[in-house]
């Protein structure tokens, strides 16, 4: 064997061993956080806390340290919090990668879990103009799953009126990202034909009645025991993915809505009209190093090589002017908020277990009150 041969194969072992050096050093477990002491004077809430990586049994219910706002912070009581899939891929660190850019390798860096919140002000500080105290407000916030959160008055908006805090709730991430995927996107317009893959979970049950809002002609992909719900809440028509595979069906649309990766992203060439766009939300892929990822891998990949648009969306839950237009959609009766199934804080860890199932019908909602 020659030198450079040698050195190549030495530098292939090298790179190799860091490969898995860094492999293990991203999926491994570490043992449960400290819990860091309370002052004696400070006030105290209860808060949904997970100190290490696992399923639900990691999930508690603790006494924290309730916070104060800053200057241009609102403190807010929380009514109702949501789960959404970004709760189960922050609790169990996945896919791996999450760990080294969001999430903390090891450990959870931010042990507090939820974003989705209803409630109402109890506090403003000094720079905040939009809100006052008493106001019953919806929006986002780290660590929501809890009895009081601070936010800024970026991506919070009203409550309407004619909704419950738990509707409120359901809202933020799964309302923004059918808005977000349909209006920019998908760049949706009236008369036009959307086909909605997973027309009944969390964000297809929103992306429906917006959809129908924005006047286009509504189709849902669905199973059978959620036809009723998807032709309830607005679809035109219905396909039961059980019994029909809508990719080799005669109708085009002019944009396709997919929350479940349930077909090859290829196969939508055909129900999609020459312009049409595809836009891949979700994935269900358990793949423990690309997860969800994996559809918007493939439709980057893809996108280059098919004459229509495919598209990925990573949906921005902080524009409070989304969340004004999903309030206003509330208040005229256009848009209501499924609701599967509202579990008491003590209970969040049993929400988490059949938010994994995959088979809630719209949203899960954590009661704190």
């Amino acid at each position: 064997m020659t030198v450079i041969w040698r050195i190549a194969l030495g530098t292939l072992v090298t790179l190799a061993a860091l490969v898995l050096v860094l492999a293990w050093f991203i999926s491994h477990d570490a043992g449960p956080a400290p819990v860091a002491p309370i002052p004696p004077q400070a006030a105290r809430m209860k808060a949904l806390v997970f100190r290490q990586y696992g399923g639900p049994e990691v999930l508690r219910i603790e006494e924290v340290e309730k916070p104060s706002p800053k200057a241009d912070e609102l403190l807010i009581r929380v009514h109702a919090a949501s789960l959404n899939p970004l709760d189960w891929h922050r609790m169990r660190g996945l896919p791996y990668p999450v760990r080294l850019m969001l999430t903390g390798i090891g450990r959870p860096r931010l042990t507090r879990l939820g974003v989705d919140f209803a409630g109402s002000v109890e506090a403003v500080g000094s720079q905040v103009r939009h809100f006052r105290v008493g106001d019953e407000v919806f929006g986002t916030a780290d660590g929501a799953v809890a009895e009081y959160v601070t936010s800024t008055e970026v991506g919070i908006a009203l409550k309407p009126a004619n909704s419950t805090f738990e509707q409120a709730a359901a809202v933020p991430i799964a309302g923004t990202t059918a808005l977000q995927g349909l209006r920019d996107a998908g760049q949706l317009k009236a008369g036009q034909k959307v086909l909605i893959n997973g027309a009944s979970g969390g964000v297809g049950t929103f992306a429906v009645q917006v959809a129908k809002a924005m006047g286009a002609e509504v189709t849902g992909v669905c199973s059978t025991r959620n036809q009723e719900l998807v032709r309830r809440i607005g679809a035109d028509h219905v396909v039961d993915y059980t019994r029909e595979d809508v990719t080799r069906g005669n109708e085009r649309f002019d944009l396709v809505l997919d929350m479940v990766g349930s077909y090859p992203l290829l196969a939508y060439r055909r129900v999609l009209n020459p312009h049409g766009t595809l836009v891949v939300v979700g994935s269900p892929s358990t793949d423990r190093w690309i997860g969800a990822m994996s559809g918007w891998i493939k439709a980057t990949f893809i996108r280059p090589f098919v004459g229509q648009h495919y598209d990925v969306l990573l949906a921005d839950a902080n524009r409070t002017q989304d969340l004004d237009a999903l309030a206003e959609l509330m208040r005229s009766g256009r848009v209501t908020p499924v609701i599967d199934r509202t579990y008491a804080l003590v209970d969040t860890a049993e929400a988490m277990r059949y938010l994994e199932q995959g088979h809630a019908r719209g949203k899960v909602i954590i009661r704190i009150d």
